[in-house]
């Protein structure tokens, strides 16, 4: 198997995550509680598969390969991927922060998650496409 083909596969199992995500958001909006602990678990596989696994092949492996290779970084598709990156650690941060104050706050807290969990679920979903699509 080529690894643009297991980073496509890896894709399936975000997508379906951020499926999830999708619901838990609109459940959230609507007022509705979702257990903290299924929270804790989405934040925790985004972090650990999807960051830390999935998108840590890229930046040492995938990335740096396409730059030997001629595909600039800077003003390229590559350093679009590492903002992109970045910008899904900054909303995943929020839903951990929002978390944190759902379990005393509540539903204000929760509508706070879903914001963030909203803005990361269209981030990776395109991010995703661009990535299957343009740079594999």
């Amino acid at each position: 198997m080529k690894a643009t083909a297991q980073l496509k596969a890896e894709h399936e199992g975000i997508t379906l995550m951020l499926r999830i995500l999708e619901n838990v958001s609109r459940r959230l909006e609507s007022g509705e509680q979702v257990d903290p602990a299924h929270l804790d678990k989405i934040i925790e596989f985004i972090r650990v598969f999807a960051d830390r696994c999935h998108h840590g092949k890229e930046e040492d492996l995938l990335f740096p390969a396409l730059e030997a290779a001629g595909i600039p970084k800077e003003g390229g598709p590559v350093g679009i991927m590492l903002l992109e990156h970045d910008e899904g650690r900054k909303h995943v941060r929020g839903m951990a922060d929002a978390l944190s104050r759902y379990r005393g706050a509540g539903v204000p807290a929760g509508r706070d998650f879903a914001t963030h969990a909203r803005h990361y679920v269209a981030l990776l979903s395109e991010h995703i496409e661009k990535e299957n699509q343009v740079l594999f």
